[in-house]
């Protein structure tokens, strides 16, 4: 979320399912610049674009990194997120990040 400051917060950090692959590519963001993403995440939930994901387990991060998880090295954003009902259904989704690292 916008903190009103020029920077973001973030809610506190959860696990979540995922197939994690590091993968290069070419993605465009929703304004249309591309950029190459790093990895891209299989999720079977929505995220947030501009999100933040990590591979790790919450018990392997500090109560600093979980306060603030700009401290975490290889951290990555999402910058982009698409959402495709799995064929012949109107409830159930194919969900996909494709993530670069922070700061990028």
């Amino acid at each position: 979320m916008d903190d009103h400051y020029g920077g973001k917060t973030f809610d506190d950090p959860i696990e979540i399912k995922c197939r994690w692959e590091d993968k290069k590519q070419v993605i465009q963001n929703p304004d249309g610049t591309s950029m190459i993403s790093r990895a891209v995440v299989i999720v079977l939930q929505d995220v947030d674009y501009e999100g933040l994901l990590y591979l790790t387990t919450l018990s392997s991060l500090t109560t600093s990194q979980k306060a603030n998880p700009r401290e975490i090295e290889d951290i990555c954003i999402i910058k982009r997120f698409e959402k495709t009902p799995e064929l012949g259904s109107s409830t159930n989704f194919y969900r996909k990040a494709f993530l670069t690292p922070w700061l990028t």
